[in-house]
């Protein structure tokens, strides 16, 4: 069980009725979440790419890429095992919304980018959480996915924290984390017509 309080900076928990509508939309919010695996890895690799000179990232963003890659895998076998058709789908306000929030100068735009990649990593981690215990008696194989993620969620959410640590020194991580943390249950709990991995 994973303390969302203790471990994962979330400044406020899932309510009971996401569960609900995510069971009654389940395919959707596999093919969602498989998207944002992909998305995921994505973003770990431009972080590479546009902090080439920021050698401590290196080697911890590159192995996180190959792990969401590895989800994003293990995310198309279940949508295949379901008969669910890989596909676009829209995705909710919640990335683009966070991302809105990303300061324009340096040191100050990495902190916020990793910042929101560890609160991201965070409410997946807490929703998994959701998942693998609220659809262990009707889905046990998608509750063994969600459950047998959570490990890695919770790893990451720490490796982007110790990056941004790294960064800027612990003091300064923790005053712009409560910032976000703030913003994202803001952003996190405003309705949406749709159900998706962090919408809904």
């Amino acid at each position: 069980m994973v303390d969302s309080a203790a471990v994962l900076h979330l400044a406020s928990t899932t309510p009971p009725e996401w569960l609900a509508r995510a069971r009654a939309a389940l395919d959707d919010v596999l093919l969602d979440h498989a998207h944002c695996e992909k998305k995921a890895a994505g973003a770990a690799v431009k972080l590479l790419f546009s902090y080439p000179h920021h050698r401590f990232l290196q080697e911890p963003l590159a192995l996180l890429a190959g792990e969401e890659l590895d989800h994003f895998r293990i995310l198309l076998a279940r949508l295949d095992a379901r008969g669910v058709r890989y596909r676009s789908i829209r995705p909710g306000p919640y990335g683009m919304a966070l991302h809105a929030l990303v300061r324009r100068d340096e040191p100050d735009r990495l902190l916020d980018l990793l910042l929101i990649s560890a609160l991201i990593e965070a409410r997946s981690c807490e929703r998994f959480q959701l998942l693998a215990d609220g659809l262990a008696g009707d889905e046990p194989e998608v509750a063994a996915l969600y459950g047998s993620l959570l490990a890695s969620e919770a790893r990451h959410h720490g490796l982007y924290l110790a990056l941004a640590t790294e960064l800027v020194g612990r003091p300064a991580m923790e005053r712009r984390l409560e910032v976000l943390s703030a913003e994202e249950a803001r952003i996190v709990g405003e309705p949406w017509e749709g159900v998706r991995l962090h919408a809904g």
